[in-house]
């Protein structure tokens, strides 16, 4: 018997040589930008060509990029999101003043600057938060509906909706963001039982792409819930353990992803637009 693979063959290893990367971002410049387990940060042409921009000592988790190029990255080791400069990194955020950070997992920009940012807590504690942080660098607690370790996050096409995985729950829920930008009640989304859902990326048709840490896959949810496999690799070569995933690519058509238990990037053609990762003006 044979085990499922999707569409395996759109997907190559694309870039070598980082040290188990997580996070995974397209940058405005066309750039790839990723973090290392040593607290690389990268860049990264499509085509493979590496540079190694700094170290912070600590672990990169999720990275996200401003209109200035600037790079924010979730260090584990800090547990803050620090912010990379052309020559400088600094602390940007350490969390809430009344609950800092325990693990600041993901992270997605919204238009006018506000940084959501899941921040974990320990597998199966139930303790995890979303915290929204202005653009000027204020954090606050935002929801603690999903406590279950939220983990992978974006906003939906029109900025009204933050989508986030549940990775104990491996379920996908959108919350609400509503008029004054406090939280609305999650919404069920889909469920993604016998996975370990890590990343998730928007296209421009509204559905959305979630890598998988576990079984090494990536899937797809529609508009109305139903999840589709696109690719699933069983040898553990192309996708191994898949965390972050993100849109680039001149037609937005590509989609890079992160193997945390390899040293490489993946990347594939879906033949579908994705939605661009938004890069605000940020003090």
């Amino acid at each position: 018997m044979s085990l499922p693979t999707g569409a395996l063959d759109r997907f190559h290893q694309a870039v070598h040589g980082l040290d188990h990367p997580e996070g995974v971002a397209w940058g405005p410049d066309g750039f790839i930008y990723a973090g290392g387990e040593g607290g690389q940060i990268y860049r990264a042409s499509p085509d493979g060509d590496l540079d190694e921009l700094c170290t912070t000592g600590g672990f990169i988790l999720g990275v996200a990029l401003d209109r200035r190029r600037r790079i924010y990255a979730c260090d584990y080791a800090s547990r803050s999101v620090v912010r990379v400069g052309s020559s400088t990194v600094e602390t940007y955020s350490s969390g809430p003043p009344d609950r800092p950070f325990r693990l600041p997992n993901f992270l997605a920009f919204a238009d006018d600057g506000t940084l959501y940012v899941t921040d974990s807590g320990s597998r199966f504690a139930h303790e995890g938060s979303i915290v929204r942080i202005s653009a000027t660098g204020a954090a606050e607690t935002w929801s603690t509906a999903l406590a279950a370790f939220p983990n992978g996050c974006c906003l939906d096409p029109v900025g009204t909706r933050l989508y986030v995985l549940e990775t104990d729950t491996a379920s996908l829920h959108a919350v609400p963001i509503l008029e004054d930008g406090s939280a609305g009640d999650p919404i069920l989304i889909a469920e993604l039982p016998g996975t370990v859902p890590d990343g998730i990326a928007c296209a421009a048709d509204g559905s959305l792409y979630v890598s998988c840490y576990r079984p090494d896959a990536i899937y797809r949810v529609g508009p109305s819930g139903d999840v589709e496999l696109i690719a699933q690799d069983p040898l553990g070569w192309i996708f191994s353990g898949p965390t972050n995933i993100a849109f680039g690519g001149p037609d937005l058509s590509q989609v890079v992803t992160a193997n945390l238990a390899q040293r490489h990037l993946t990347i594939g053609d879906l033949g579908v637009p994705g939605l661009p990762l938004r890069y605000p003006e940020v003090e």
